[in-house]
Parts: C-alpha cells; sequence; structure tokens
C-alpha cells in the first residue's frame, strides 16, 4: 500500500435546475457516469469563473456571478480518473436555457432526482449533490436562496 496522498482535482460544479423540478446531468464521451456540468480550475482562475467558462464550453448556457449561489465545497472520489479525489466548489443554478452539448460532453439530461437514481452516477451526486437537493428542496422547484 503506498503513503501518497491521492492526486486531487479542483473543479467547479452547477446543481442546475429548470425551475420545474428536473436537474440537468452530463456524460462525458468515453464514460458511463452522469454528473453535475462544470470542469477543472485552472490556474489562478477563480472558482465562479471556471464555471461559468465550463457552461458555456460544456452545454452553451450563459450564467454571471449574479445567478450563482454557492453551495460549498464537496470531495468525493473521482468518477473518470481511478484514485484520485474530486473537491468540487458547488453553485446552483436555475434556467430555462436549452442545453446544446458540446466539448467533451456526449449527452446532457434534464431529469427529476429520484430519475437520477436510476442512472450510473458519479460518487460525488450519490454521495453530496442528491442529498443536497433533498435537503434543500432545490430540484423541487424551491430556490436554494442565498
Amino acid at each position: 500500500m503506498s503513503d501518497l496522498a491521492a492526486p486531487v482535482i479542483q473543479i467547479a460544479a452547477a446543481v442546475i435546475d429548470d425551475g420545474a423540478g428536473r436537474l440537468l446531468v452530463v456524460r462525458k464521451a468515453g464514460s458511463s457516469w452522469f454528473m453535475l456540468a462544470g470542469g477543472k480550475i485552472e490556474k489562478g482562475e477563480l472558482p465562479v469563473d471556471a464555471l461559468k467558462r465550463e457552461l458555456a464550453e460544456e452545454v452553451g448556457f450563459v450564467a454571471d456571478d449574479r445567478s450563482l449561489t454557492p453551495l460549498g465545497s464537496f470531495s468525493a472520489p473521482a468518477a473518470n480518473e481511478a484514485g484520485a479525489i474530486v473537491t468540487a466548489e458547488l453553485f446552483h443554478f436555475r434556467t430555462a436555457q436549452t442545453a446544446k452539448v458540446s466539448a467533451e460532453i456526449a449527452e446532457a439530461l434534464w431529469v427529476t432526482a429520484s430519475d437520477a437514481t436510476s442512472l450510473p452516477l458519479a460518487p460525488l451526486m450519490v454521495s453530496h449533490v442528491l442529498p443536497l437537493l433533498a435537503a434543500r428542496g432545490i430540484s423541487s422547484g424551491d430556490c436554494a436562496g442565498g
């Protein structure tokens, strides 16, 4: 067994809901896991700026600082990089925009939180996002607030 710590991947991701009880989940090309839209934070980049960039690149969403509500920082095993840990700065984003998949995203689905449980979900979704949705009522159409 190695004494080395697992590599940590710093990301910014969005819990995106449509205001009608549905959550947006995405699947990257070559992966079977569904997860939140978002991605790695580049050196010198603020999490909110990384998220705005990733949302535009992955699903074509335009977001501004006022539309992104911080939800906290959460860690879980990385879905697509064995042995790594992902630490995510999560934000809530409500939008009526239509997702247009691009970049490395192969699929984007609007699902209810209960329907999401039938999908192969990334560990962060199972251990943190779905419980957060239930606790805050985000996917039920209630806003998380500031």
